[in-house]
């Protein structure tokens, strides 16, 4: 069975803070980067910088816990003041563990049931 989890969230910024959030989000991109369980970390933002749809792919549900434990966990207070949830959806079969973290952030699970990742 694959065991990796990825999700696609959105947040939504004040385009007046977008300066600030990419302030932070530089530094905790370099920190996943880093992170041997860390396959895919993408930032991507609407034209008049009001959304931002972020990619995040972890090899498993261990990779999960220790990006939102360790590495998220240092810049969540800045990047909360600066980003509102407002989707946040996950594809695979993260572990009771995983999952705890990830509801945390409103999460909403969607399970594979065919398909194939190359």
């Amino acid at each position: 069975m694959k065991e990796d989890i990825y999700w696609v969230c959105v947040f939504a910024v004040e385009p007046e803070r977008f300066a600030d959030f990419k302030a932070v989000v530089s530094p905790l991109v370099e920190a996943t980067r880093a992170e041997a369980g860390s396959m895919a970390y993408e930032y991507n933002v609407s034209a008049d910088q009001s959304s931002i749809h972020i990619l995040e792919h972890y090899r498993d549900s261990a990779a999960v816990v220790t990006h939102v434990t360790q590495t998220f966990s240092r810049f969540a207070e800045a990047f909360g003041a600066l980003a509102r949830v407002q989707s946040f959806v996950v594809y695979g079969v993260p572990s009771p563990e995983a999952r705890a973290i990830l509801d945390g952030f409103g999460a909403v699970y969607l399970t594979p049931f065919d398909g194939f990742t190359k």
